[in-house]
């Protein structure tokens, strides 16, 4: 009785396997067999071979038949899908879905450049204020300050005695009152020259008293840097006595790594993020991009012109930053897991007509917020595998479908640039107001350029400045760039 149990059980245990196994190869089957051959044609079995091949090394095509020279079993025919396409693989619509199989549309849009960094506030060094003295004298009064302190502008610093001051200032009332205006005039220029103020002149003639005394005072608002003098020092002349640096506006420099600087230019917009004001988002714009990388972290210091009209922002404050920049380069954009990178080759499988679908090489571009650029291969409007596509390249090398390679591309012409201004807009021309081509020796004028794609006017109005790069051929100037830019001083 045991034995004939064991024996049932081995044969219902032998059955589910086959039906597994055969459950696999019947859906497998439904994918690799080529679709039915359309009415009014031979068979596969009865049409002529287009050629033969090893599905293990499916790229090698043999004209006849015979036994793989690679493994030991014949060459397999491969027979065409339909009348002039031998190249595509067909699925059962039905299929598609139990696959999981996603499309996406080749689109054509703009380099979004976006760069993350973090950066440190700084003082802006273009709104420094130094206060000297500008004649000899001796410290009367010191007012209540130090170093670090926050002044708004004409706040008093000290009141300097200046004895020579006295005497030039006697003579100037005593010709006040002779009537002589030539002498008067002189006499105030004296003063003048003396280094006595605008302000402590009119003074003294207003109320015909000498007044010998200076205040030192903040020329503008900002944090007190350095105080130099104590009450009862000697100043001689151009003696450092202050200095005062503006809040006005701070710098915010950025480290960026080296790969990405590229993408940066001069004037675009930034964004920064502090955690002294969680919630908030300061503006400001790309000053300057700093010569020289840092060797060990391998960056590029970026400065970032942040307005500080509360005077919030201190240096010394750090910052998340955000460096976004949309170009006017045109490119057609696939999802980046459409992408298939072979090691050699770079494929996408394309979707056609009646559930076919093809590899096709292609070049790609840049990477952007989960988008590839693709240089060369597609055309924008077609349809790419965005999920799955993985199952169909396999399905197409076993049966033998290689996608063609791409043409080298042809040498590019050499590029001339210039800044101008955009005067007339035409789906095939712009006219511009340009600036001198150096490269090729052209002065400044005004010109009617072609296009050599429309989408590069895309976003583009009269009166926007713009960066044009442009070649020279038989039919005269082409655009081949344009880029818009910021008016800066």
């Amino acid at each position: 009785m045991s034995a004939s149990i064991w024996k049932v059980a081995a044969i219902v245990g032998c059955s589910i396997a086959l039906g597994g196994a055969g459950g696999y190869w019947l859906a497998r089957a439904r994918i690799a067999a080529p679709a039915p051959v359309a009415a009014g044609t031979d068979s596969p079995g009865q049409a002529k071979a287009l050629y033969w091949y090893d599905p293990m090394y499916p790229q090698q095509k043999f004209d006849q038949p015979g036994q793989s020279p690679f493994m030991d079993m014949p060459l397999v025919p491969r027979y065409a899908d339909a009348p002039g396409d031998s190249a595509a693989l067909r699925i059962d619509p039905g299929l598609t879905q139990n696959l999981g199989v996603r499309l996406a549309t080749v689109r054509r849009g703009g380099l979004a450049a976006s760069v993350e960094a973090t950066g440190q506030l700084a003082f802006n060094e273009r709104d420094v204020a130094v206060i000297q003295s500008r004649t000899p004298g001796f410290v009367e009064r010191v007012r209540a300050r130090a170093p670090g302190d926050v002044l708004e502008a004409n706040a008093p610093l000290a009141d300097i005695l200046v004895p020579e001051w006295a005497a030039a200032q006697e003579e100037f009332l005593a010709l006040r009152n002779s009537g002589d205006s030539a002498l008067l005039a002189a006499a105030r220029q004296r003063l003048r020259l003396s280094g006595m103020p605008a302000q402590l002149i009119a003074r003294v003639e207003r109320s015909g008293q000498v007044q010998p005394t200076l205040t030192l005072a903040s020329p503008i608002g900002g944090v007190l840097q350095e105080l130099n003098v104590r009450q009862g020092m000697t100043v001689a002349a151009g003696q450092t006595l202050a200095q005062v640096n503006g809040l006005s506006q701070v710098w915010l420099a950025v480290a960026v790594p080296e790969a990405q600087a590229g993408s940066i230019v001069a004037g675009q917009e930034a964004e920064a993020r502090l955690p002294a004001f969680p919630g908030e988002l300061f503006k400001g714009r790309v000053g300057a991009i700093l010569p020289q990388a840092n060797a060990d972290s391998r960056t590029l210091r970026v400065r970032v012109e942040l307005p500080n009209p509360q005077g919030r922002l201190r240096p010394g404050m750090t910052a998340e930053v955000s460096l976004r920049r949309t170009t006017g380069q045109n490119l057609l954009w696939v999802p980046s897991e459409a992408v298939i990178r072979t090691g050699r080759r770079t494929l996408v499988m394309i979707a056609e007509d009646a559930g076919r679908y093809r590899p096709v090489e292609v070049r790609v571009g840049p990477d952007n917020a989960g988008q590839t650029a693709i240089l060369q291969g597609l055309e924008e409007g077609q349809q790419v595998v965005s999920s799955g596509q993985f199952l169909l390249d396999s399905e197409a090398s076993l049966r033998g479908l290689v996608a063609a390679p791409l043409q080298a591309p042809a040498a590019s012409a050499a590029l001339h640039e210039a800044d101008g201004q955009v005067l007339a807009l035409d789906p095939q021309a712009i006219t511009l107001a340009h600036g001198a081509f150096k490269t090729l020796g052209m002065p400044a004028m005004t010109m009617t350029f072609a296009l050599a794609d429309p989408g590069l006017i895309q976003g583009l109005k009269v009166g926007d400045r713009v960066r044009v790069a442009v070649t020279a051929g038989d039919g005269g100037l082409r655009v081949e760039r344009l880029e818009k830019t910021e008016d800066r001083p």
